[in-house]
Order: C-alpha cells, then sequence, then structure tokens
C-alpha cells in the first residue's frame, strides 16, 4: 500500500468530520430530525405541511457551503477516473441501496451511529463491504 503523501490530510479530515458530528448532533438536538440527506430529499417529493422550508434550508446549505468556501480559497481539484455509463450505473445503484436500505451513509454512518442504531450497524457495515469489494473488483479483476 502507498499512501499519497501530497494529498494525505488528516487535520483538515478531522476538522471536516468535527463539523459534520456537530452539525448532526444539533439538527437532532435542536429539531428532533435526523440528518439523512436521502430522508430530507425524499421529503419534498412528498411534502408535508410545514415541512418545506427546513428541507429546502438544509439542501441549500449543502450547495451554498461549497460557494461560500470558494469565496476566501480555491476548491480542491475533482478527479473522476470513470466513464459515464459507469457513473450512471452507479449513481442507479446508490439510489436503489439508500432506497432498500431505508436511509443513506450519512442517516445511517454518521446518525444511526451514533444513536447505537443496531439497523444503522449493519446498513454501514454493508456500504463499506459493498465498496470494499467495488474497488477490489474494479481495481484487480477489471484493471
Amino acid at each position: 500500500m502507498n499512501i499519497d503523501w501530497i494529498n494525505f490530510t488528516p487535520w483538515t479530515s478531522l476538522a471536516g468530520g468535527l463539523i459534520i458530528g456537530t452539525a448532526a448532533a444539533a439538527f437532532v438536538l435542536f429539531n428532533g430530525r435526523i440528518a439523512g440527506i436521502s430522508g430530507i430529499l425524499g421529503g419534498l417529493l412528498r411534502p408535508a405541511r410545514g415541512d418545506i422550508g427546513w428541507r429546502l434550508a438544509f439542501l441549500l446549505g449543502l450547495i451554498g457551503a461549497p460557494l461560500a468556501y470558494a469565496t476566501f480559497a480555491e476548491l480542491p481539484a475533482a478527479t473522476i477516473a470513470a466513464n459515464d455509463m459507469i457513473l450512471i450505473a452507479a449513481g442507479l445503484l446508490v439510489g436503489l441501496g439508500t432506497r432498500y436500505g431505508a436511509g443513506c451513509t450519512s442517516g445511517h454512518g454518521v446518525c444511526g451511529l451514533s444513536r447505537q442504531s443496531p439497523r444503522s450497524l449493519v446498513a454501514t457495515a454493508a456500504f463499506m463491504f459493498a465498496g470494499f469489494a467495488t474497488v477490489f473488483v474494479m481495481r484487480h479483476l477489471f484493471a
């Protein structure tokens, strides 16, 4: 295993994790809601009365945060080493898994594990295993 020391950023990664954890904890403490992105977005597809404002604000914050960051610093370059068909298939599989798993990685991995949810533990283990298996197959069997 080789570590890409140029792009190895433990301190900024730790800071990002602390910010995400604090935001998820504050969201559940002050609003009584789980900060699972698929649930928040899904709630906009079938909105309940008085439920649209906070959902839109949350999603706009997800879009606005990198834009605000870009006013102070350069955004890191994003490179995706996959063709369009692989990206489309991956997106569909993620959506399918989110639906069958009754939540996404943010809902289960961040919020569910912190609440010691057994269902979230199983879901997160499944996410991780699927990711490991996919990387292994794509890099070693199809390379």
